[in-house]
């Protein structure tokens, strides 16, 4: 594809599948390793397998709170003893009886189930107790993960479930990927800072792109810098460019990525390092870039330049920037889960050729598209809970026919 072809058609743009598969391909882990506390690691990308070193549980314990017994019990049993959570070597269980255990007591040598409290009946120093099926009410030894046992895989990004895991089997410390650095640049003369002014002129915004990136960002292992607004001239995009590619491992810039007379970030990409990809056949979002600065003794400086739109900085930012930039962190590559659902709307004419991203909301068993399309309405972002995919090939939509839907939570 000529990144000059000025009468580029869909057809001639890089398609949504094409663009995935070129990143995939050149985005390598570019991530240190480093040793870090458990306590310190959520959000962090491993950089090891985990294994477990023992069973877990260690020892067959209680569920729940009760009598641990030999199953089948005839008749009412004595009640030979008391074990709590935390009791150390209990003796075994004496035959013919049964032993007052609480929850996450380990189970006495001899006993292989549990009742529970509540369904029986006490009477002295016996007890009467439920028919139950043997190993009810108990956690078996290595039930969760047996000694060995692979955890945790390198390349995934670490949740409280995996911290949780990690506890289980007393790791303190671990190994992952040090965090990336990026830089957000906003680029155009109508832009101004919240906060910077009270009233806005005609024809000024306020740059909503990077606060929007960063917190796209925030839970992610990249740390973030947002310089100020680059002024639109081919001199101060080249500088901030070159500026923020020797300090940072990341650049991420919105605007200025399109064909204008001002748009001058892909001439600066192109002067500096290798433009890879432009012009996608994508709705919202066809003017993004990808590409690589060479820096002198390090790995590459990797570009993404962003739509100015910020419908289209979000889509192309959570489809294609989100998961290379995990990918160059460590993680490897994750395309959302979709979930087909029934259409609560449809589409008269859809042009062919084209990957769309519908802004939408999935309610009542169904996909509910936002009645407005513009790429810079924030408020299709606000009111809805995920994007509906519409494919190249599909060219009409009628209400019931199956849409791919992918929930904003599958980017969390």
């Amino acid at each position: 594809m000529s990144f000059d072809d000025c009468f580029l058609h869909d057809r001639d743009r890089l398609r949504h599948d094409d663009a995935l598969a070129l990143l995939k391909e050149r985005v390598p882990i570019i991530a240190n390793t480093e040793n870090i506390s458990t306590g310190d690691a959520l959000c962090h990308i491993l950089a090891e397998d985990i294994t477990a070193p023992q069973d877990v549980p260690l020892h067959t314990n209680a569920a729940v709170d009760g009598y641990a017994y030999m199953a089948p019990a005839d008749g009412p049993l004595k009640v030979s003893g008391r074990i709590a959570a935390g009791d150390l070597a209990a003796p075994p269980l004496e035959t013919g009886t049964a032993v007052r255990v609480f929850t996450g007591a380990a189970m006495p040598e001899g006993a292989d189930t549990v009742a529970m409290q509540e369904d029986c009946t006490e009477d002295g120093d016996t007890v009467m107790l439920p028919p139950l099926k043997a190993g009810a009410n108990c956690r078996k030894r290595g039930e969760d993960v047996r000694a060995g046992d692979a955890i945790l895989p390198a390349g995934q990004r670490l949740r409280p479930q995996d911290l949780a895991a990690l506890a289980s089997i007393g790791a303190t410390q671990v190994k992952t990927f040090t965090p990336l650095s990026a830089t957000i640049l906003s680029n155009g003369a109508e832009l101004r800072l919240p906060g910077s002014t009270d009233t806005l002129q005609p024809g000024e915004v306020f740059d909503a792109n990077a606060p929007l990136l960063t917190a796209l960002m925030a839970t992610m292992p990249v740390k973030t810098t947002n310089p100020p607004i680059i002024p639109d001239t081919a001199e101060a995009v080249h500088t901030a460019i070159t500026e923020a590619a020797t300090h940072s491992d990341i650049i991420i810039t919105t605007a200025g990525a399109s064909r204008g007379d001002e748009d001058y970030m892909r001439a600066a990409l192109s002067a500096l390092g290798h433009c890879h990809l432009w012009q996608l056949a994508v709705k919202p979002g066809r003017p993004m870039m990808f590409g690589q600065i060479p820096r002198a003794g390090k790995a590459d400086c990797f570009f993404f330049g962003l739509p100015g739109n910020p419908v289209a900085a979000t889509v192309c930012f959570l489809l294609y920037v989100r998961p290379a930039l995990l990918s160059l962190a460590g993680a490897e590559w994750s395309d959302p889960p979709r979930f087909m659902v029934p259409a609560a709307f449809s589409v008269a004419v859809k042009k062919p050729d084209r990957r769309e991203f519908a802004r939408g909301t999935y309610r009542d068993g169904k996909a509910h598209r936002f009645p407005r399309d513009g790429s810079g309405l924030i408020s299709s972002l606000v009111s809805s809970n995920g994007l509906i995919e519409l494919p190249e090939e599909v060219t009409t939509i009628q209400k019931g026919d199956p849409v791919a839907f992918i929930p904003y939570s599958a980017f969390d």
